[in-house]
């Protein structure tokens, strides 16, 4: 992934608009710390910052076509790009490796129309000069990150990979929604990624029994497709189920696909590891023969589950892992780093984001530059401990499909953000387009968690092979831990003593007049809307700000965590602003490991 910056239809002096320009693209260089670059076409200049993962030493950004009638800046992946080159009509003289470069010629060729054809994760801008037209685009679930402003003073419109680089000069910024493209040319934004469950109300088709062969391989599929890279890759392994799940696919394919490299370097010749010969496997088999073991990483407080679990999927799996373990107060002194670079006061997105941030800046520094994780898997099984109080299976499959549909206000945002703070890119399979369309049209009765079925028993029983196991039994039946849980219960713990401490009674009591629109409820969130306040000041940076708490119309508590629902073997006594208690002792005494797998 990259940075991306743009400005369309400046109103001012273009000379002087150009520093600027530049300088607010400096300030997503964190982004993008390998490369820069500019292009200005009479009102309209184009900034990019560049993360080199694939074509490292002939992909910078803006590109161009032949005649310069056509520039494009990229921020992410595109999986597909060679098949899309052998799709092309016309020939075209390719002056890069980089994945990016069909996006112009696809463009040449179809119009918009070519957004849907792309397999990847990416935010762009592209600006056709013999039209003077632009357009702009965010991949299918929001995995990329993008941000929309407007200036009154000119009518100007901002892009942006970020907020920081729109806030100082926008009177209004939005984050770009997903699956959706802008034409300068009908000023509309219009959706183009639309599969068939994206409607919550329209419940998949009843089936007797899971089709877990087909979850299998859809994100077998997915991972393959994530290996390409020319880069140091790894995963990110919190021990939980998700991510536990795609470092175990990770490790097979790199293990197979590096001995496969290796006997075809023999041969003269390249073949999948599974006598595929599909554009996906090639790279991925390229990637494996660069990186042949994969490296994990995990992070926690001394002592914390995350990290004793993740060393024993590492064991099992024969990673090189590097476990890592910070300090509450490291944490805590991070905070107002996060903010700024999350852009964003939701409670649950910090919680979660500083020990991810901290992990990202130690991976950089071991040299990695690309990471797999698990985010996703949560939203489209159900598998938040709040999930057990689904009333039906109606409600159960419609709570997935929004939790989807807002991924990018939430996990995608921690995901992306605290990674690229670091310069490190984070891919996700579980969101793959592919795999979407297999998990989300699942049966939801399959997917139900409840009294004795454990959360996400239908991707847990899909990866239950005891002929040949992805994972030891104790870590694929393990229950979800919140990764802000999982990496030390006193993390949590400690940020609610801190911000208590920390917010007098007289600010408090007067924080429906500080903050009128979006007023915190608890002293914790009011800790990091002060925060926010003090990064981004403007009023134009609130309306992209979503909060993420579970449905309280379930009776679920509004407290983010996992402890704080009955479902958790753990589970605390939360209270509400007012002090009354929302959540007693658990509902149940979960299963054991043993007894859920054999649950029908």
């Amino acid at each position: 992934m990259c940075g991306i910056f743009a400005v369309f239809g400046h109103g001012g002096d273009t000379t002087a608009f150009r520093d600027r320009a530049l300088t607010l693209s400096k300030k997503i260089r964190h982004r993008g710390p390998d490369w820069s670059g500019i292009k200005v076409v009479g009102r309209h200049f184009l900034c990019h910052e560049r993360l080199a993962i694939v074509g490292l030493g002939s992909g910078a950004q803006p590109l161009t076509n032949a005649d310069e009638s056509v520039i494009l800046c990229v921020n992410g992946e595109i999986y597909n790009h060679k098949a899309l080159r052998k799709q092309l009509k016309g020939k075209y003289e390719f002056q890069t490796e980089s994945d990016c470069e069909v996006i112009m010629y696809l463009y040449e060729e179809m119009g918009p129309a070519f957004i849907n054809l792309l397999d990847g994760i990416f935010s762009f801008v592209l600006y056709d000069a013999r039209k003077d037209e632009y357009l702009v685009a965010r991949d299918p679930i929001g995995v990329t990150t993008l941000y929309q402003g407007w200036s009154g003073k000119d009518g100007s419109v901002w892009i942006a990979s970020e907020m920081k680089s729109l806030n100082e000069d926008c009177d209004r910024i939005i984050a770009f929604p997903p699956g959706h493209v802008y034409s300068s040319a009908t000023k509309q934004t219009t959706r183009y990624y639309e599969p068939v469950w994206w409607d919550p109300k329209r419940l998949p088709p009843s089936t007797p029994e899971p089709d877990l062969k087909a979850v299998r391989e859809a994100l077998e599929r997915a991972v393959k497709k994530r290996l390409m890279t020319e880069v140091p890759f790894g995963v990110l392994l919190s021990g939980g189920l998700d991510s536990s799940i795609i470092a175990a696919i990770a490790a097979r394919y790199t293990r197979r696909a590096a001995a496969t490299a290796a006997a075809a370097k023999k041969q003269g010749a390249q073949k999948s590891a599974d006598g595929n010969d599909d554009d996906y496997i090639e790279e991925a088999v390229h990637a494996a023969a660069l990186w042949p073991r994969l490296h994990s990483f995990s992070i926690g407080l001394p002592g914390s589950p995350d990290i004793a679990a993740a060393q024993r999927v590492a064991d099992f799996l024969g990673t090189a892992h590097h476990a890592f373990t910070f300090t509450v107060q490291e944490g805590l002194d991070a905070l107002a780093d996060v903010v700024y670079h999350l852009e964003t006061y939701d409670v649950t997105t910090i919680r979660a984001s500083t020990p991810m941030y901290l992990l990202s800046r130690k991976i950089k520094a071991m040299g990695v530059k690309m990471v797999l994780s698990g985010e996703g898997a949560d939203e489209v099984f159900g598998g938040y401990l709040y999930f057990h109080q689904a009333p039906t299976d109606a409600d159960f499959h419609a709570e997935t499909v929004t939790r989807v549909q807002n991924l990018h206000t939430a996990d995608n945002l921690r995901a992306n953000k605290s990674t690229m703070a670091w310069g490190l890119e984070a891919r996700v399979p579980f969101l793959d387009r592919g795999f979407l369309d297999v998990a989300m049209t699942l049966d939801p009765k399959h997917k139900r968690c409840g009294p004795g079925v454990m959360e996400k028993s239908v991707l847990r029983k899909a990866f239950d092979t005891p002929d040949d196991p992805y994972l030891p039994h104790e870590i694929l039946w393990r229950q979800k831990e919140q990764f802000s849980d999982g990496v030390g219960y006193s993390w949590i713990d400690s940020l609610k003593e801190m911000t208590e401490r920390a917010v007098s009674d007289e600010k408090w009591a007067a924080r429906a007049v500080r903050f009128p629109h979006d007023t915190p409820t608890t002293r914790e969130a009011y800790y990091y809307r002060e925060i926010f306040h003090k990064h981004f000041p403007q009023r134009a940076c609130v309306e992209s700000v979503v909060r993420w708490v579970p449905r309280l119309d379930w009776g679920c508590s509004e407290d983010p965590s996992g402890r704080a629902q009955t479902a958790h073997q753990q589970a605390y006594v939360a209270t509400d602003a007012a002090g009354k208690k929302r959540v007693g002792s658990p509902a149940r005494k979960p299963a054991s490991p043993k007894k859920v797998k054999t649950q029908k």
